[in-house]
Parts: structure tokens; sequence; C-alpha cells
């Protein structure tokens, strides 16, 4: 996990703690916190699962009380069967109770999205398609969730609007057509001096093949059957990478990507994702 995402973790984890704990701080854990002391407890895998997070887990504890310790017993991107034991943490039972919640919802949300995104990527095992995420993701949480989805084995699209042009039917139709719209983006890198991947959307063959004689560097076949998919890839024959979109599930996924087709986005890896199972148990002794 890069700095760049664990700099994006301590904003959301101060912004979920200050929620939590508003101006009087968790008053049950205070309350008891004397007659408590000192504990040991565990993350616990209550499903099967893929695991994201852990670390994000760890500077939960830490910003809470830095005498919490974790210590993992696996890694983010393993699977979990219900009943493996995750960390280890150590530490006043007090602070531990107050992290506790916080820790659990970013390591189960992450968790979701990482079994989910392996679920696909099992589907289509043994083909040549690889599955990216997309921009929808939960607001400040994108470089966390796009982690998530690599931990899953996924590839990460885009980040945002920044880094890559991605030319939709309304610019499309903003631009009067696929070829001045590729053009405008083209003079735009041009005049502002950098470089950026163009992908179109399409529709149709013939969109397909405009987007080809352009040279685009990626193509997206939106909502297309599986037969023009593969009439599609027998057009293109491999000269630009093409990119299956829309109502993809985890039913139809593996005969899209047996079309051929290089790539499988679904924004259901980390809209639709259910949280993973799993709870922090404290110990006796």
């Amino acid at each position: 996990m890069d700095e760049e995402i664990r700099a994006a973790a301590a904003e959301l984890i101060r912004m979920a703690l200050t929620e939590d704990l508003a101006d009087r701080g968790d008053i049950t854990s205070a309350a008891i916190a004397d007659a408590a002391g000192p504990c040991r407890g565990i993350f616990l895998a209550k499903a099967e699962g893929t695991v994201a997070g852990l670390d994000i887990a760890r500077m939960t504890l830490a910003a809470v009380d830095p005498e919490l310790t974790g210590h993992p017993f696996i890694r983010d991107g393993d699977r979990v069967r219900k009943g493996d034991i995750l960390m280890e943490v150590k530490g006043e039972a007090g602070s531990l109770l107050v992290a506790e919640r916080t820790a659990l919802n970013f390591l189960g949300r992450l968790s979701g999205i990482a079994t989910l995104t392996r679920r696909f990527t099992d589907a289509v095992a043994g083909t040549r398609a690889r599955i990216l995420d997309t921009r929808k993701t939960t607001p400040g949480w994108r470089l966390l969730e796009k982690y998530a989805v690599r931990c899953g084995g996924g590839v990460n699209h885009r980040m945002g609007l920044h880094d890559m042009f991605l030319i939709k039917d309304n610019h499309v139709i903003a631009s009067g057509g696929i070829t001045p719209a590729v053009e405008r983006c083209r003079a735009y890198a041009q005049r502002m001096g950098f470089q950026a991947e163009i992908e179109v959307e399409t529709r149709t063959l013939a969109e397909v093949e405009e987007a080809v004689a352009l040279r685009v560097d990626r193509i997206m076949l939106d909502n297309m059957s599986l037969d023009l998919m593969h009439e599609a890839v027998e057009r293109v024959s491999g000269r630009i990478p093409l990119e299956a979109s829309g109502n993809v599930t985890l039913e139809s996924v593996a005969a899209i990507a047996r079309t051929g087709v290089d790539f499988i986005s679904s924004g259901s890896l980390t809209h639709s994702a259910r949280v993973l199972d799993i709870s922090l148990d404290l110990l006796q002794g």
C-alpha cells in the first residue's frame, strides 16, 4: 500500500473517528475503561472471502491509541475461510473498544470489494480478459476502493477524469460525432502540453470501425450483445484493445470473456459489493 493511499486513509480515519466520538468520546468505553485494563483480541473472518485493508485497520488502531498494536497473520489479497484469524491486537481495552467499529468498517468494506472482484477474476480465468473497475466509487474512498480491486486481482481503469480521455455517447453528441470528438481531445492534449490515452465508447460495428480508423488507444463496446462483441473482436483483430462494458454480472462475465475482449469493466465491483463479515473478539487473559 503506497503513501498516497495511506494519506487518503489517514484523512478518512480522522473523519470517521470525529463523527463517531464528537466532543464526548466513547462514553460507554470510558465508563468501563478502568475496570477493563489491558487486553488482546482477534479480527475473525465470519465468511469466506478475500482480505483488503489490514494496514488501514492498523492505522485506525494507532489513530485512537499509539499503544494499540496489530499483528496480522495474513496479507491483503489472501483468501480466507470462515473462522480464520486475520490479525491479533493488543492494548488497553478502552482504546480497542473505541477503535473497533471504525477499523471493522474499513476492513469489511474493502474486503467485500476484494472478495467480489476475486469472484469476477475467477470467473474469467483461462481467458485473455482482465477485470476493470470504474469511477463508481464512494466519494472520498476512490484510492482505497481501487486498491481493494487490485487486492482481488482486478485492474484499475482510469483513476479519475484527469488521467485519460474517455469519449462517451454524450461527448460524441456534444462534439457532433466520434471523429471530431477524438480530434478535439488530441488538439487539447497538444495545446495543454500533456499526453493521455484516448478511449472511445461504441455501440455499433460502424462506430467500432470509425474508432479503429482513428487509431485510438482503446475501444469500449458498450451494452453490445455477445454476437456483436464477437464480431467486433474479429474485425479489430488485435489492432486495438477492446473493453466490454454495460450490465456485466457474475452470471454473464464468463460468456463475455469468451468473445475474446481484452478488458471487462464493471461498476458493481465497488458500488454493489457486500461487506465481508468480520468481527473483533476480545479474549480472556
